[in-house]
């Protein structure tokens, strides 16, 4: 399992490896860096946060094996981190890690994020506090018939339980008048090679792989965590709390709901989580799917390396 080294890969590639959750992909993309002199951007939405170390199932320092990772607990606890600027986050990332003779590998499953370099985004209104306050109020039933009705196209695309892009997507219409589905056609994605490889597994190992993820998480501290985010201004308000497994911990802590439910909550939203990212990446063109069932992050780490040899130099 020797090192393939930079050089033996395609200068000009950026090497993305997506999958729904608990698909191993952390573990998986050290094992690639270790191969191909790579360096870690993590596109996992809630590992942008400090914090967060339990409830998102961040790597330690030791399994991070010496291999750099970036954009992980770059965000204070109760402030906001968009797609833009993950984005131009990204675009100089891949330069500085290019410039060390290293290989950027984009690591993630936040599908808002992945999609802002993939497929490109535009640059839209900022979030307006007080417009998404009203839109909170409204059930989701009702604010997906209002894009239904001013925005179909968008409409189609985004999941009906899907309330952050439901939410966005008018936010756009009301602040501008404009069909957000109009706006993303002018988006571009980075000008970059993206060589994607999409991590897959069984569903019922993907069920017991979720449920052994929660159990480790609890055991690990996750209420304590998230008991001690709130004190450092964690609130319902914040971009973070919408974190799995930090509501079901606050509603546990104000004793709205028993540890059991919590746990049974906790699975249960990962398992939708798991359904609306699996439906995202399937649309993406250019996957190279990868069945991670039964197998160990050190074989999936060659495989992937071992492809990356294989493209650059035809063998």
């Amino acid at each position: 399992m020797g090192v393939l080294g930079s050089a033996r890969v395609s200068s000009d590639s950026v090497v993305v490896i997506v999958g729904p959750t608990a698909t191993g992909k952390s573990a998986i993309a050290v094992e690639v860096a270790t191969r191909v002199n790579g360096e870690v951007i993590s596109a996992d939405s809630r590992a942008f946060f400090r914090g967060l170390q339990i409830a998102t199932a961040r790597l330690p320092v030791h399994a991070q094996r010496g291999i750099r990772h970036h954009l992980v607990g770059i965000v204070e606890i109760d402030e906001n981190y968009d797609a833009m600027s993950f984005r131009v986050s990204v675009d100089g990332l891949i330069e500085q890690i290019r410039s060390r003779g290293h290989l950027p590998l984009i690591v993630g499953g936040g599908t808002l994020y992945l999609g802002a370099i993939l497929q490109g985004i535009f640059a839209g209104p900022s979030a307006n506090r007080e417009l998404r306050r009203t839109l909170e109020q409204c059930s989701l039933d009702d604010i997906y018939h209002e894009l239904s009705a001013v925005d179909p196209v968008a409409a189609r695309r985004i999941h009906p339980n899907d309330r952050l892009r439901i939410t966005r997507a008018l936010e756009v219409y009301r602040l501008t008048g404009k069909r957000i589905s109009d706006l993303q056609q002018q988006a571009t994605p980075l000008p970059y090679r993206f060589k994607i490889f999409g991590l897959e597994r069984d569903k019922d190992e993907h069920r017991h792989a979720i449920a052994a993820r929660v159990e480790q998480m609890l055991s690990h501290g996750l209420v304590d965590e998230v008991a001690q985010l709130r004190r450092n201004g964690l609130n319902q308000g914040c971009q973070a709390y919408r974190t799995i497994g930090v509501r079901e911990v606050v509603d546990l802590l104000d004793k709205r709901i028993t540890q059991q439910e919590m746990k049974k909550r906790i699975i249960s939203n990962t398992w939708q989580l798991v359904r609306r990212q699996k439906a995202w990446f399937r649309k993406e063109h250019g996957v190279c799917w990868i069945d991670v069932s039964a197998r160990e992050p050190w074989e999936i780490g060659e495989q992937i390396a071992q492809e990356l040899h294989s493209e650059t130099t035809g063998v």
